[in-house]
């Protein structure tokens, strides 16, 4: 197998840490911080995933949020995580400066050892609160490759400044902290995104037909399908126009759309106006327990742009070929050729030769599958790493007992 660039250390604070399980040196305590409790995208899923890793393995975990409100508060409550709202709803003004020296008190008060902020709102706030409160381990994040709005752009690299460390999700993301947002190399951290063993667990026959009938899905029917939010960066319009090209030899193909967004409606339309409608199914928002991409015999993500996608290692986690387009961290995930095929954005007819292609070759999907669930268990897998996140803050808390 290719070797993983993940698996590369990028910099000092990114070395490897050891895979195996022990016991902590000692609990620490880790505030983190993250824009809202939405159950809504990767950001949100990875943090509380994290958040719960970290007190199973004998850490103290309290949240702050920016908006309280969403569903991911329950489950937080179910382990034992506290959540505390930082009422913030500007990024700059003298308002915001007051909150800040708040959180400042309040971060104080609780004698944290990690402060980690995990989105480019949060990261505007935390940092700053976290050096005016001496919190020896200051973190920020890094999740995408492309900024929306040179203004975050702009606060986020001000912000780095203040930070002890900032980890990026993926190599690529790592790369665009250094090259682009000039986060001194000894500062940046690599730490991947995780799936943990229940995205590994397989469907009977049986359950995968009912679970597939469920959703009006024919027995034979081949399945491509694609989890993520319908937004317009994910650009799932290009991938019901590969469908509009692939019906005429695969009249049975379904193509299954699982998640909600704004570009709901939009889709809708799209498809009745590609004919495509009656094999196109929106299966709307569902638990990532069972693992969805166990649906499907073909995973796509199609985006336009990403930073490093929660849900094309759950895809490899089930067994399933990958096609996604080549865009931010994507091919720190997929290895082309191998645990699938790698295409460029925007490009219905590409993408649908690469769908195609692998239903036409079933020995060759189940290999891209079977490399890929190999892969996703060697490099993404929980006990590897949260234990080299766990060793990046205790790298930079033996920095900062150096300094005093």
């Amino acid at each position: 197998m290719t070797a993983s660039v993940v698996a590369r250390p990028t910099a000092s604070l990114g070395a490897r840490a050891s895979t195996e399980e022990r016991p902590p040196a000692r609990a620490l305590r880790i505030a983190f911080c993250i824009d809202s409790l939405a159950a809504s995208g990767g950001t949100e899923l990875s943090t509380v995933r994290t958040a719960e890793q970290l007190v199973a393995r004998g850490h103290v975990v309290h949240l702050f949020t920016l908006r309280r409100e969403g569903a991911m508060e329950a489950r937080y409550a179910a382990a034992g995580i506290p959540v505390e709202e930082v009422p913030v709803r500007s990024l700059v003004g003298l308002d915001t400066a007051c909150r800040v020296r708040a959180f400042a008190r309040r971060l104080r008060a609780g004698g944290y050892d990690v402060l980690h902020s995990h989105d480019l709102y949060t990261n505007v706030v935390a940092p700053a609160a976290g050096r005016l409160a001496g919190v020896p381990a200051v973190i920020a994040s890094k999740r995408w490759t492309e900024w929306y709005r040179p203004a975050h752009r702009t606060l986020n690299r001000i912000a780095y400044r203040f930070a002890h460390g900032v980890v990026g999700n993926s190599a690529r993301v790592g790369e665009t902290l250094r090259d682009a947002d000039a986060v001194p190399g000894a500062r940046v951290a690599v730490v991947p995104n995780f799936v943990e063993d229940a995205a590994f667990a397989r469907w009977g026959a049986a359950e995968r037909l009912d679970a597939r009938r469920a959703l009006e899905v024919p027995d034979e029917a081949p399945t491509v399908g694609i989890v993520a939010r319908l937004r317009e960066e994910k650009d799932h319009a290009t991938l019901l126009r590969a469908a509009a090209r692939l019906t005429t030899e695969f009249p049975a193909l379904r193509v299954l759309l699982v998640g909600d967004g704004p570009e709901h409606d939009a889709l809708v339309r799209l498809a009745e106006s590609l004919d495509v409608a009656d094999h196109v199914v929106f299966a709307g928002h569902r638990p990532n327990r069972p693992n969805p991409h166990q649906l499907f015999d073909v995973s796509v993500l199609c985006s336009r742009h990403e930073g490093f996608p929660n849900t094309l290692v759950e895809a490899m986690a089930a067994g399933r070929p990958v096609v996604a387009t080549r865009v931010g961290g994507v091919p720190d995930a997929v290895v082309d050729g191998e645990t699938g095929v790698l295409v460029p954005p925007g490009d219905a007819g590409v993408l649908a030769d690469a769908i195609g292609a692998l239903l036409r070759d079933p020995a060759r999907a189940r290999h891209h599958g079977e490399a890929g669930c190999v892969r996703a268990r060697a490099e993404f897998h929980v006990d590897v790493v949260v234990p080299r996140l766990v060793g990046l803050y205790e790298r930079l808390l033996g920095r900062a007992a150096e300094r005093r």
